[in-house]
């Protein structure tokens, strides 16, 4: 089985959404599963430098109140899946596409394992610990600590080498109907939005290995 995760490093939803894929295929047997990690902008227009986090929360939300509501839900949320949330560490909201590029360095130079522990140290450096993921220096240590050779990676992100395919990318994902993430794509046919709990998400790999045996079935 192949999937894809359409998200966006600097979402919240989708890393409350990877702890319960986690979770969800914990109980999967059988065929093993292909991950892979789709770039979404939300911030597709925000400066290379990032935003002052504030300055973000405000235009973004109308305003700090409004935006400690939102952001309140959000940390029960984490909480129950084992996430700490500390969004008052977070000092600038980052443009996220360089941490896009280390994703799809890792991709086409580790191992699937090295990828994953490599997403969730992205998210804990910048939920958890306040780190700039925007910064190509924070980004190489984020790599280097997932097995990435250093000298390969800095240089890589000293380009600008796959920043026009993560663009087209997500140009691509809005134009299919993604409006927000995480999304759960299964071979190519099966799509889920949102962080949903894991029983949903155990539900769609069951229609999906159903299908599988159907069309086998079909073709015999």
């Amino acid at each position: 089985m192949r999937l894809d995760i359409v998200v966006d490093t600097i979402c919240p939803w989708c890393f409350i959404g990877k702890r319960r894929l986690e979770e969800a295929m914990e109980g999967i047997t059988g065929e093993a599963v292909e991950i892979h990690w789709r770039p979404f902008l939300l911030n597709p227009d925000m400066p290379d430098g990032g935003m002052d986090r504030q300055t973000y929360l405000s235009t973004k939300f109308g305003g700090e109140h409004r935006a400690e509501r939102v952001y309140d839900s959000i940390r029960r949320a984490g909480l129950g899946n084992g996430i700490d949330f500390a969004f008052d560490k977070i000092q600038r909201t980052p443009n996220s596409i360089d941490s896009h590029r280390l994703i799809r360095f890792a991709e086409k130079n580790a191992t699937q394992d090295a990828c994953e522990a490599m997403m969730e140290r992205l998210f804990e450096a910048y939920f958890l610990e306040g780190q700039d993921i925007g910064d190509l220096a924070v980004l190489t240590e984020i790599g280097v600590a997932a097995g990435l050779d250093r000298e390969m990676l800095s240089a890589y992100l000293a380009t600008d080498e796959d920043r026009a395919e993560i663009y087209r990318e997500n140009a691509e994902a809005h134009r299919l109907g993604v409006t927000g993430v995480p999304c759960f794509i299964l071979d190519e046919k099966y799509a889920i939005a949102g962080a949903q709990e894991p029983e949903v998400l155990r539900r769609m790999f069951q229609t999906a290995a159903e299908g599988a045996i159907s069309e086998q079935s079909g073709s015999a």
